[in-house]
């Protein structure tokens, strides 16, 4: 490769022959091939997203539907396998409090927490959380644990 066998990649280079409003006798002058009046005569046009040449555009006839409800309450769950991981490796021995389990990781801290039923818990601990399914609380309260509900 030298100096003088560079050029361009075909394709990368768009010549436009065409100088437009360059005068009448060229032929492309008064109008620059763009006709008379309209939209698309003037500088500046630009057509919009999902314009349809005035015709209602799909977006407005399709029907919307579905609700986002602002009131919902978003609640991060743990089931008890974790919970009971968690006292297996020793991390905790007598409760377990949501600030331990955003410690952990386990929750988010922006979420209120639930704890499901999942898995089985042998220690007898107390467990603080906002929600608990019937099914873990049975299984805290065999296991001779203690639920606080914040």
């Amino acid at each position: 490769m030298n100096l003088y066998n560079l050029k361009p990649k075909s394709g990368s280079t768009h010549k436009n022959s065409k100088r437009l409003g360059r005068g009448e006798g060229s032929g492309k002058g008064g109008t620059s091939t763009r006709g008379h009046k309209g939209a698309k005569s003037r500088s500046g046009y630009s057509k919009k997203i999902g314009f349809e040449g005035g015709q209602m555009p799909l977006q407005r006839r399709v029907p919307k539907f579905g609700f986002n409800n602002f009131n919902r309450k978003i609640y991060s769950c743990v089931n008890l396998d974790s919970i009971q991981k968690i006292i297996d490796e020793k991390k905790i021995t007598k409760s377990l409090t949501i600030q331990n389990l955003i410690d952990f990781g386990a929750v988010n801290k922006n979420h209120l927490i639930k704890v499901l039923g999942r898995g089985k818990i042998n220690s007898s601990i107390k467990i603080e959380a906002n929600k608990f399914s019937k099914s873990a609380e049975d299984s805290i309260r065999k296991a001779g644990g203690d639920i606080i509900i914040k």
